[in-house]
C-alpha cells in the first residue's frame, strides 16, 4: 500500500509538472502577443513576439519555426538581428507552441501562410525578409509565392521539402501518426533528436528544445496536439514545394548544415540504397541552389538540421551579411 501511494504522488508531482497545451506557465524569451483569428469557422489565438529594436533600420524580419518547434527555440537569433536594428517577429503558427489547438483543422501550407500573412496586415507591415527552417522553410517558400510583393529577401535554412519523399518513401496513415504522437515523451523526443538532428551528438542545452516538443504529454488534452502533430506531418509528407522552387523571384540564400540528413518517413524504406540516398542536404541545397534564379548557398560544415542551435557564430555571420547586401 505505501508503495502504491508513493507511485500515486510521484506521478502526480510529474503530472504537475507538465505544461497546458498553450505552453501557458512556460516563459518565451520575449513578451508575446495574440493575434486573434477566425479560420475555417473557428475563433483561433496566434501567438507571437515582436521585437523592435532601440535603433531601427527600417527592415523587419519574420522567424518560422520548424515542426518539433515553437517560436522560443529562436531567442539567440532574434536578439542578435534586434541589435542589428531589425525589428524581429517570430509567430507560433496555429496548432504550435502557446498558438490555439484546434481539432479537426486542415493544415496546408497555404492555410498556414495566409494566417502568417493575417499577422501582418494586423502589424500593417507590407515589406519582410523571410527566414523559415525546417517545416518553416516550406511554408516560407509557400508564403513568397503567395505573396511575392512582401518579401524582399527568402532565407531557407536547413528546409523540409527539398525532396519530394512520396516518391520513394512509404505513405504513414494519419492514424498511424497519431498512435505514434501518443506515446512521444521526452526519451523519445531526445532519442530522435539526436540521431536526426545533431548527428549523434548531444548537449546538455539541448534538453530545453526536446522537453518543449513534449512538455504537454499527459496533458487530458494532449490527444488534441497529437492528431495536430499527425496532420501537420501528413502535409509536410505530402504537399511538396520542391516542384516550385524555379517561381521564386526574391533573392534567397540557403543555409545548410552539412550533416543533416532529415528525410520523413525514411524508417518505412526498406531498401537500404535507396534509405541512405534520401536527405543528403548539401546535394539537394546545391539542386536547390540551381533551379531559385541567383539563390546563394552557405554549407556549414560539421553541422546538422539545426545551426542555429548547434553552431550559432557560424550561422549568423552569413545570415547578418546577406540581409545587409
Amino acid at each position: 500500500m505505501k508503495r502504491l501511494i508513493f507511485i500515486l504522488a510521484l506521478f502526480s508531482q510529474v503530472a504537475r509538472a507538465q505544461q497546458d497545451i498553450l505552453l501557458s506557465t512556460y516563459p518565451y524569451p520575449f513578451p508575446v502577443s495574440y493575434l486573434e483569428l477566425n479560420s475555417q469557422h473557428q475563433q483561433l489565438k496566434m501567438a507571437y513576439m515582436d521585437l523592435r529594436p532601440q535603433t531601427p533600420n527600417g527592415k523587419t524580419v519574420i522567424l518560422l519555426h520548424g515542426k518539433n518547434f515553437n517560436g522560443a527555440y529562436w531567442k539567440t537569433t532574434i536578439g542578435a538581428l534586434n541589435r542589428e536594428g531589425y525589428r524581429v517577429i517570430a509567430p507560433d503558427q496555429v496548432g504550435f507552441g502557446k498558438s490555439s489547438k484546434p481539432a479537426g483543422y486542415q493544415f496546408t501550407f497555404q492555410q498556414l501562410a495566409q494566417n502568417t500573412k493575417s499577422l501582418l496586415d494586423q502589424l500593417n507591415i507590407q515589406k519582410v525578409y523571410l527566414l523559415g527552417h525546417s517545416m518553416g522553410g516550406m511554408i516560407a517558400v509557400r508564403f513568397t509565392l503567395m505573396y511575392p510583393a512582401m518579401v524582399s529577401k527568402l532565407v531557407l535554412l536547413d528546409p523540409l521539402g527539398l525532396e519530394d519523399w512520396k516518391r520513394v518513401a512509404p505513405y504513414a496513415p494519419i492514424d498511424s501518426g497519431y498512435r505514434k504522437e501518443m506515446k512521444t515523451d521526452f526519451a523519445a523526443a531526445k532519442k530522435y533528436q539526436q540521431e536526426n538532428y545533431y548527428h549523434g551528438n548531444w548537449k546538455p542545452e539541448y534538453d530545453e528544445w526536446a522537453k518543449l516538443q513534449t512538455a504537454w504529454f499527459g496533458d487530458p488534452q494532449y490527444p488534441t496536439v497529437a492528431m495536430d502533430n499527425a496532420l501537420t506531418s501528413d502535409m509536410i509528407f505530402t504537399q511538396p514545394v520542391v516542384y516550385e522552387f524555379n517561381l521564386v523571384k526574391a533573392p534567397t540564400l540557403l543555409i545548410i548544415g552539412s550533416l543533416d540528413r532529415t528525410a520523413i518517413n525514411r524508417d518505412l524504406v526498406k531498401d537500404p540504397a535507396l534509405k541512405a540516398q534520401m536527405g543528403q542536404y548539401p546535394k539537394l541545397a546545391r539542386q536547390a541552389q540551381q533551379q531559385i534564379a541567383g539563390a546563394q548557398l552557405v554549407i556549414i560544415d560539421g553541422v546538422g538540421h539545426l545551426p542555429q542551435i548547434e553552431a550559432f557564430d557560424r550561422f549568423i555571420v552569413p545570415l547578418k551579411k546577406f540581409l545587409r547586401q
